[in-house]
């Protein structure tokens, strides 16, 4: 393995982006999961039934969404800082289901109304 490192010294700050490839066929290794992503999916796929099924969403420059969505239909979520690691966090957890948008995904959700008023806002009350 290579540790490929490129430095830009902003202002004050300096930003260090590095890479990790392998030597034979130069694709890019896995990414690690950040420790605080994986305890937080865990802890959510604990305390909802046991099994939970995820939707990494494109955030663009902002990351990347992990939605979570439990055994018992709730609803949760962790940002991370790209869709690659979001995909590594999904692999990590025990119980977690990598998924889409689709028409299951969507029945298993349940929208409480109190949820439904908070993301409606003014014209609620």
């Amino acid at each position: 393995m290579v540790w490929l490192t490129r430095r830009s010294v902003t202002d004050r700050a300096t930003v260090t982006i590095s890479r990790v490839t392998t030597q034979q066929t130069g694709e890019t290794a896995p990414t690690r999961p950040p420790k605080r992503a994986v305890a937080t999916a865990t802890e959510f796929v604990a305390r909802h039934g046991g099994s939970a099924r995820a939707v990494v969403e494109n955030l663009g420059k902002g990351g990347a969404r992990i939605v979570l969505i439990g055994q018992d239909g709730a609803l949760g979520d962790v940002l991370v800082p790209d869709p690659t690691t979001g995909e590594s966090v999904v692999e990590a957890v025990a119980g977690l289901e990598s998924g889409d948008w689709d028409s299951d995904t969507a029945a298993a959700l349940t929208i409480g109304p109190a949820h439904r008023r908070k993301m409606a806002g003014a014209r609620a009350r």
